[in-house]
């Protein structure tokens, strides 16, 4: 049977978690199995480190430009955090969700608050939280990337983080990563097919009707 192609506008997939929650492995197993969905490319004022590349890992600006451009209003969502700003070009995204693109966003709830003030309409908000604290703290001291007080910090942080929950249409608990991604694919093939979403559903809708 021919598949049925109808346009779709993409949209903008959020996760937001504490960190250690497994957002960031969710993130690149969506990536490396749907090839609808792209990640967002975002603009910062640090330093590249090694091995960066312009357009793929960031936009590299000085503070002048960005500054000129967050004046302009072409940004999405932007902060400064640890001294740099960044934030996410309109543009490219906008540009993506007319051709029926899907745009990844990892992002903490203060961003998603922007984006939900932005782009309403075009926003898929899920909030991965971790089974229990023990295993959130568990995690962080096996990635073996922070010393004691920095995975301290972590976790004194994700209580507030987590108190964000409310604000995000969907909450997965990854207490199992296979089900936590099979729930996230579910997610994003329901919003999919959202009405709203479906560009070209009113003209084959028309050609249906004059067929019958």
């Amino acid at each position: 049977m021919t598949e049925i192609a109808i346009h779709r506008r993409g949209l903008m997939l959020v996760l937001s978690s504490p960190s250690g929650a497994g957002k960031t492995t969710l993130s690149r197993r969506l990536l490396d199995s749907d090839p609808e969905i792209e990640m967002s490319v975002s603009a910062t004022t640090r330093k590249p480190r090694p091995g960066e590349v312009e357009g793929k890992d960031y936009f590299f600006l000085d503070t002048e430009d960005f500054g000129i451009m967050r004046n302009r209003g072409e940004f999405l969502e932007s902060a400064k955090v640890f001294g740099n700003y960044y934030g996410t070009p309109k543009k490219p995204v906008e540009d993506a969700l007319a051709r029926g693109r899907d745009v990844l966003f990892d992002i903490d709830w203060q961003g998603t608050q922007q984006l939900d003030e932005s782009a309403p309409e075009d926003l898929v908000k899920v909030f991965i939280l971790p089974p229990s604290a023990q295993e959130l703290e568990k995690r962080l001291e096996r990635r073996a990337q922070d010393p004691a007080d920095i995975v301290a910090a972590r976790m004194a942080k994700a209580s507030d983080e987590i108190s964000h929950y409310q604000e995000y249409e969907y909450i997965i608990i990854n207490d199992d990563v296979d089900r936590a991604f099979a729930e996230l694919q579910a997610i994003l093939r329901a919003e999919r097919l959202r009405r709203r979403r479906l560009t070209g559903l009113s003209n084959f809708v028309k050609q249906l009707r004059e067929a019958l």
